[in-house]
């Protein structure tokens, strides 16, 4: 026994840390984290529990996304309204991101308009992470939509064996752009089912496993032959599977499955990396910078849709982030040289420009 004890004592490379994780530990406005996307069906998504050792290092990326926590400093009135400033303080949002909430490929098959620009707001406090609404453009009308019955998605402290329930409840009258309602409802059961060390080609961390089992029902009605009508729109049920560790803002690992003919087929494999560590070859895409080297405002010419950019200064460090436009403002970055990465859904390329004064 006393052998035992010394080689406990002296061998802590043997032993998890069972970890807490509090708001600390999740992102915040301003925020960006890069995520590397992979392709595994035969991932392992059983084991779980106490005390675990789970390998995923070799998960190969096939591309790879920013996400960027962005503050609601540089919404629209109508958007701050709903959301904002203004808002009731249960619907103050901390920042937003682009959704796939919204089963948008279901809804535009049925209706004749246009329906993009899909956000989610997101409010985070010292207790919670709330999912406050949406926002969405219908031909090209920007149109914000509270959830009557305001989603959680994460309750902390969070710790292992930590179950919660939590449901949502949201719906968009299209109208005056279009005589059609939908109706998203969703019921979501999260459980922290496992602690111990993840290994991913990021690195090694302790961590707890939280799964979440998502059922959801819509509905949508529009007018068919002249008549009011209801119809059901399946979702799947699905499940997200994630280990958070301590201070890295974001899943060190993230895994979506969709539960078809009742398996569970993955989705989507998702874990955080290093910054920019994928790179599109140069005749896949088109991007120009002008002026180079720039003063205050560099313009960027890119074949990019629904992209966000970061901003790298010579040391590796992110000192700038958001949505892409035809121009970025920087005029409050010293002089030398820093390298932009412009991303979207599956892709990301990178160029270098210089700062002068």
């Amino acid at each position: 026994m006393k052998n035992l004890l010394l080689l406990l004592l002296f061998c802590p490379a043997f032993l998890f840390s069972q970890i807490s994780l509090t708001s600390a530990d999740f992102a915040s406005s301003g925020d960006t984290v890069f995520m590397s996307r992979a392709t595994d069906n035969t991932i392992d998504l059983l084991t779980t529990g106490a005390n675990q050792n789970w390998d995923y290092s070799n998960l190969t990326p096939n591309s790879q996304a920013a996400r960027v926590y962005k503050g609601m400093s540089g919404v629209s009135i109508l958007v701050n309204f709903v959301f904002g400033a203004f808002a009731p303080t249960k619907y103050k949002a901390s920042y937003y991101l682009p959704s796939t909430d919204l089963p948008v490929n279901q809804i535009g098959a049925l209706l004749p308009v246009q329906i993009s620009d899909l956000v989610q707001y997101s409010r985070k406090t010292t207790d919670s992470i709330t999912l406050v609404g949406l926002s969405l453009a219908i031909d090209g009308n920007e149109v914000p939509i509270k959830s009557d019955t305001i989603e959680t998605r994460y309750k902390y402290p969070l710790n292992y064996g930590d179950v919660h329930s939590s449901r949502g409840y949201t719906k968009l009258d299209m109208n005056p752009f279009y005589d059609a309602i939908w109706i998203q409802y969703r019921q979501r059961q999260t459980e922290v089912d496992g602690w111990g060390s993840i290994t991913t080609p990021y690195g090694t961390f302790d961590a707890l496993r939280i799964k979440h089992t998502i059922n959801e029902k819509d509905s949508l009605r529009f007018v068919l032959f002249g008549s009011p009508t209801w119809i059901p729109l399946p979702i799947p049920k699905s499940y997200i599977y994630e280990w958070i560790t301590n201070g890295e803002k974001a899943p060190v690992l993230k895994v979506v499955t969709t539960l078809i003919g009742g398996n569970e087929t993955v989705t989507s494999i998702e874990y955080k990396d290093n910054n920019g560590i994928l790179e599109v070859a140069s005749n896949q895409i088109e991007i120009e910078l002008y002026p180079n080297p720039v003063v205050d405002l560099i313009s960027v010419k890119a074949d990019f849709l629904n992209a966000f950019y970061s901003i790298i200064d010579a040391k590796g460090a992110i000192v700038a982030s958001g949505k892409m436009g035809e121009s970025i403002n920087v005029s409050t970055l010293r002089s030398g040289h820093y390298e932009l990465i412009v991303v979207s859904d599956n892709l990301s390329v990178r160029k270098r420009f210089i700062k002068q004064d």
